[in-house]
């Protein structure tokens, strides 16, 4: 596996710029705005802002087998096991917040190398080639649909509870899952 190739640098301070001509310093913003952009809008990017996603949910799913569980009455070996598989949720749960928090934070540091590049300098057919509207559009849209997707399950699972569906142990499962729903969505619309 081949290491991570770093970010670019933020633009040189005014003070020690030392590009030749206007066209070497449209070179350099090109190249780094370019790399920047992938990062931030990138199919790749996309595929791993899903994966992070999916192990959400698949591990608070895990931990709602335990809330469920308990809402019913359940003999030892059946909690044992939603227990055991709490645990192993709560083992999934962790790295994918860490890697979800991680994301942010790196988007953040992104966003603000973008902005000091596209600072530095305009040029229209660079500009236009970063807009990206394919893949602005599709982070749009699925992550409005992951917000409504969010906002639909925190009302319809209330509502339809009852004590022999789970009772209150499926609505705090529901209420964690429509959590992350929302959450996410509003992680990949900023």
């Amino acid at each position: 596996m081949s290491p991570r190739v770093p970010l670019p640098p933020p633009p040189p301070p005014a003070e020690i710029r030392s590009w030749p001509d206007r066209e070497a310093r449209l070179v350099d913003r090109a190249l780094a705005m370019d790399e920047l952009g992938r990062r931030l809008l990138g199919g790749g990017r996309l595929a791993l802002f899903l994966l992070r996603f999916a192990l959400l949910e698949f591990g608070w799913s895990l931990v709602g087998l335990l809330l469920i569980a308990l809402g019913h009455d359940q003999d030892a070996p059946t909690v044992m096991i939603m227990l055991f598989a709490a645990v192993l949720g709560l083992g999934v749960l962790g790295p994918a917040l860490w890697m979800a928090v991680r994301g942010v934070r790196q988007d953040r540091t992104v966003r603000i190398r973008l902005a000091q590049w596209a600072a530095l300098d305009r040029h229209g057919p660079t500009d236009a080639r970063l807009r990206a509207p394919v893949l602005s559009l599709a982070w749009l849209l699925l992550s409005c649909a992951l917000c409504a997707g969010g906002l639909w399950v925190a009302f319809a699972v209330p509502a339809g509870a009852t004590r022999e569906d789970g009772g209150y142990g499926l609505v705090a499962y529901g209420m964690g899952a429509s959590l992350i729903l929302w959450v996410t969505g509003l992680v990949g619309l900023t």
